[in-house]
């Protein structure tokens, strides 16, 4: 049975549970999360594919994967400093009663709130108590202080080059169809060219897949690494967009209509009675939550939602 190392692109079937209540709070398998009440509409069930050590899930998972034997399930125990982190009392905050009733909010404990920092950024924390004219607030996350438990099955080793790109691409790009995209592969130096798929994904969420795949191929091992288009094609103004074509068209239209060469070498003379042509030249994107949290007034998730 071929083993895990670093830097395997694999397709992973997993199902994580906290282990101390047994909820489970993240899934690849579509049944399982309509039974546990978290399936989302558009969510993508089915093996994950990720590049071992590189980040994609949960570091106390990821450092765990290897050695692991494909087709093989295992169940795997993460610390909480390797999961979502222990919990500091420093991210429990108290608001008055009066903060929350200023914007409308009636507090009670396990209520959802958010706030949000002068940089526009939303932290999101939980009431905790509400007593004696004062409201505390948990900004730690839901999950800070537990040991997780994860059932795994490593489904596929990927091996093939061009498929480890598209298994990167449906990892970042899941609603791309990975088959539709050219990919060209060097030793290494990898193009990925997405205009066969230009009107099947937002132009701004390209970008972004972009930008995350540059760097999951860069820890695969390439080099040199272009898209096409690339994101400063993506970002630039249509009408931008629209002047550089009709240049580039110009540009072989010109050649199309240049004077022939005489089989001397040189340029047809003009006919008599014509003047020779004039040439012109032109030149033509913790600590600092627990300041944020003192300073902005909180909202619930209600009150968000209906800004």
């Amino acid at each position: 049975m071929a083993k895990v190392e670093k830097g395997d692109v694999i397709r992973l079937r997993y199902t994580g549970k906290i282990k101390e209540t047994g909820e489970i709070f993240d899934t690849t398998e579509e049944e399982v999360a309509k039974q546990a009440g978290i399936y989302k509409e558009n969510g993508v069930y089915g093996p994950v594919p990720i590049a071992v050590g590189a980040g994609h899930v949960i570091k106390g998972l990821d450092e765990q994967l290897e050695g692991l034997e494909v087709g093989k399930k295992y169940e795997i125990i993460v610390p909480p400093e390797k999961g979502f982190g222990k919990r500091d009392p420093k991210l429990i905050k108290v608001f008055t009663l009066g903060q929350f009733r200023r914007q409308g909010i009636i507090p009670f404990p396990g209520m959802p709130i958010e706030i949000e920092s002068e940089g526009g950024r939303k932290i999101k924390g939980r009431v905790l108590t509400v007593s004696g004219g004062r409201v505390r607030v948990d900004f730690n996350h839901p999950y800070a202080g537990k040991h997780l438990v994860y059932e795994v099955e490593v489904v596929e080793k990927v091996e093939d080059p061009i498929e480890k790109v598209k298994a990167m691409i449906e990892l970042r790009l899941p609603r791309v169809d990975a088959d539709k995209v050219v990919i060209e592969v060097g030793e290494k130096e990898v193009t990925v060219n997405f205009k066969p798929v230009l009107e099947e994904v937002d132009k701004n969420t390209l970008v972004l897949g972009e930008i995350l795949l540059e760097s999951d191929l860069k820890f695969l091992g390439y080099e040199e690494v272009t898209f096409k288009p690339s994101v400063e094609e993506l970002l630039k103004p249509p009408e931008e967009v629209t002047s550089e074509e009709k240049t580039e068209e110009g540009a072989e239209e010109a050649k199309e209509t240049e004077p022939a060469e005489t089989p001397e070498g040189g340029q047809e003379e003009a006919s008599e009675g014509e003047e020779e042509p004039v040439e012109e030249n032109a030149e033509s994107g913790e600590t600092g939550e627990s300041k944020e949290a003192e300073d902005n007034p909180p909202q619930s998730e209600e009150a968000q939602e209906k800004r």
